[in-house]
């Protein structure tokens, strides 16, 4: 006994000692391992994924190791299993990759054996799942479908295959084929071709009445797109893969609205005006089952309608109309649909949520359905980024701004007539939200530069914004943290001779010393509406950062004229000349980090991927008495080779306006390259193609300037795909070490 008294006083003498030791422990370097390769997971943040309300906002599902689970919101506790693929199977074995809920929650549409198609499209097996009697049903035993999704009474689900439109009767599993003139490359029903898929975020392009008697789609003639021919390479000979790419100046698809009745098939065609070249990028029904809305751009983005056709007539009416113009006294420029993005239909069926750029800065405005304007909703010198969701027993409406700060984001809510404005995140960073369909709960998730994600529960009605219960706090993350050499992002801005102070951040080496020089590395995107200046966690490349502060680097990037969050007038600036400006403020930025004292001028380096490529490239070459050293990764090199939706809103036509397409391409430049330059890209981007690059290095190699090149077989954009991005970053990361 005695003895053991000893060796317990003895370890608590020795713990101070033992606890100083492990303070004292050197800290651990970051390695590309951490970040993409064996150990990815080391600063992988956890998040609370997959919530999906109930009706009442008590109640949430999760999908997690093929187990679809009920929770009580309030104290997390699982209250039920919904589905279990381990015991359900169907007479085969199935992995849930997605799932939804139907509207009266007796039925789930579980997506299973999924095939990525281009960003946001995929074919995949559905299966029905009936809760009361645990029957799964396979949805269709034909080849894979796209966009399954419920009628909202739960007795249909609508899906596209081989681009023509269907529908199953869930009572007798009954298909049901609505059109039949789909064919590849030629007429999509239902779907969005590559184009809407891309600029315009869509890919399922068909919507149920809220009486679930109708399918509004959009119907898309892509026979007149010029197709573009991507090669893919491991077979003997490579295969060709052909789709249709509109560039920018090119014939895009025509493109028409139509309203089919799924009980006898009838098709109405939607009277969206006599101009084919037009967009029709939305449609969304209004609580009215017969009254469909539609957004309408012409071929230059300049103006945009909401228009409400009678879906059994196809009559419709413009409702109200947005024109450039129609901010800051007529200043050219173009109408982002983004912004417009936020049309709430109020269950009154007499108002909707309308928002706009109208008075130099994205608000929130309420109209009557006859296109009267109200009154605003909210207004003031700053950015409306997302509404949320309109309250309609309280008349609140819930949005995200930028009011605050313009690198942050935060949840205010504000009655429909403008008044008692509350801000609801009152911490610094980015805030973001997701309410229950009836608003009595929201979860709150919340980073900062440096600090990960917390997720807390909030009850809508408490008028002190104080915290039901927190679901996450990454506090491992932050504990594993503390064991690495991390340099925090600092925050500043950056004087222009233009007169504009741009947004910046900054790490710097740990073991910073003020007295010595440091080689610098700027990361640029730039591109309209974009912002890499924010304050929010960042999870992969801010540890690449760190990885190369630990090597003696300071890491930069500004936000240049034409990017988001400041309105109208700072993002469009660029309009009809993209690159010439943004260049210009990245290289004054350059200029104004040399004359600071810590900063070697002779060592001063710009990376970029995509915008960022393009914007790095024109960097080297424009500012090739600037930049030492510059990695461009699938970077557009002419415009004359991109989209014709993303490229003409910033651009016009290459008719319209030839010297904005080839004043600031890179390829028109290409003999002014100096510095170390280093073009990498993936050969089967089919956003950003290969093309670009290929241009870029024969008009280098014409004018005999010497340049490093990699091409990655078959990657797509993202230049992905079991070790490619650690291959990727370590190519990168010697590529700085050996020239900046």
């Amino acid at each position: 006994m005695l003895r053991s008294f000893r060796l317990w006083v003895s370890l608590l003498l020795l713990l101070p000692a033992l606890i100083s030791q492990a303070q004292l422990a050197p800290p651990k370097a970051i390695t590309l391992d951490d970040i993409w390769g064996r150990n990815a997971g080391t600063f992988a943040p956890r998040s609370v994924q997959g919530v999906n309300w109930m009706k009442s906002g008590g109640f949430y599902t999760t999908l997690a190791d093929g187990r679809i689970v009920k929770f009580s919101i309030t104290d997390g506790r699982a209250v039920d299993t919904l589905f279990d693929e381990r015991i359900a199977r169907a007479g085969q074995n199935i992995s849930i990759e997605d799932y939804q809920l139907s509207a009266d929650e007796q039925k789930l549409l579980l997506t299973t054996a999924e095939e990525p198609i281009y960003r946001r499209s995929s074919l995949a097996t559905f299966y029905v799942y009936e809760l009361a009697t645990r029957q799964l049903k396979l949805l269709s035993r034909g080849e894979k479908q796209q966009y399954a999704t419920f009628s909202p009474d739960g007795r249909r689900v609508a899906f596209v295959r081989d681009n023509n439109l269907f529908t199953v009767d869930l009572t007798t599993m009954a298909e049901k084929q609505l059109t039949t003139d789909g064919k590849r490359n030629a007429i999509i029903n239902g779907g969005a071709d590559w184009v809407y898929e891309e600029e315009f975020s869509m890919a399922r392009a068909f919507e149920w009445s809220p009486d679930s008697r109708r399918l509004a789609f959009i119907r898309f003639d892509e026979s007149q797109v010029p197709e573009y021919n991507m090669q893919t390479w491991g077979e003997l000979y490579p295969n060709d893969y052909k789709f249709k790419y509109p560039k920018a100046g090119e014939d895009n698809s025509t493109v028409s609205v139509w309203v089919a009745d799924v009980t006898t098939g009838q098709k109405t065609k939607i009277d969206t005006g006599s101009e084919s070249d037009i967009y029709l990028p939305r449609i969304q029904w209004t609580k009215n089952a017969n009254l469909l809305s539609i957004r309408r751009l012409n071929r230059l983005q300049t103006k945009l309608d909401l228009l409400h056709a009678d879906a059994t007539t196809g009559k419709s009416t413009v409702i109200l109309t947005e024109t450039a113009n129609e901010t800051l006294g007529g200043q050219p420029s173009y109408v982002d649909l983004e912004f417009t993005d936020d049309l709430t239909y109020l269950g009154d069926g007499k108002t909707f949520i309308w928002t706009s750029e109208r008075s130099g800065f994205k608000h929130v405005y309420r109209y009557d359905m006859s296109g009267t304007m109200l009154g605003p909703v909210t207004s003031g010198n700053y950015e409306i980024l997302n509404l949320l969701g309109v309250d309609e027993k309280t008349q609140m409406a819930y949005y995200l701004s930028a009011e605050i700060s313009v690198v942050e984001k935060h949840l205010f809510r504000i009655g429909l007539d403008g008044r008692n404005k509350q801000r609801l995140s009152l911490g610094k960073g980015t805030y973001s939200a997701n309410f229950s369909p009836d608003f009595a709960y929201y979860l709150l998730s919340h980073t900062t530069a440096n600090s990960p994600l917390t997720v807390s529960l909030y009850r809508s009605a408490n008028a002190e914004v104080k915290p039901v219960r927190t679901l996450e706090t990454n506090e491992n993350l932050r504990r594993r943290l503390n064991l690495y050499q991390i340099s925090p992002k600092r925050f500043f801005t950056v004087p222009t001779p233009s007169g504009e102070r741009l947004n910046a951040w900054m790490i710097r080496p740990a073991n910073f010393d003020s007295t010595k020089r440091h080689p610098v590395l700027m990361f640029v995107y730039g591109g309209p509406g974009s912002q890499t200046v924010k304050n929010e966690w960042d999870s992969r490349d801010y540890f690449w950062y760190q990885l190369l502060a630990q090597k003696g680097y300071v890491i930069v990037s500004v936000d240049n004229r034409g990017t988001g969050a400041r309105g109208n007038a700072f993002r469009t600036v660029t309009y009809g000349q993209l690159g010439k400006l943004e260049t210009q403020d990245q290289i004054d930025a350059a200029k104004y980090l040399k004359t600071l004292p810590y900063v070697d001028p002779g060592r001063v380096g710009i990376w970029g991927w995509s915008y960022g490529g393009y914007m790095t490239a024109l960097c080297m070459t424009l500012g090739a008495d600037v930049f030492k050293t510059g990695i461009a990764v699938s970077p557009v090199t002419n415009w004359r080779f991109y989209d014709t939706i993303y490229t003409e809103r910033y651009l016009k036509r290459p008719q319209d306006n030839p010297s904005g397409y080839d004043d600031n391409s890179p390829v028109t430049h290409a003999d002014k390259l100096r510095g170390n330059f280093l073009l990498i890209h993936g050969t089967g981007d089919d956003n950003v193609h290969f093309q670009n690059s290929v241009e870029f290095v024969n008009a280098l190699i014409a004018a005999g300037r010497p340049f490093r090149s990699f091409y990655y077989p078959n990657r797509n954009h993202g230049i992905y795909g079991g070790n490619t991005r650690q291959h990727l970053y370590q190519m990168m990361t010697d590529f700085i070490v050996e020239k900046l």
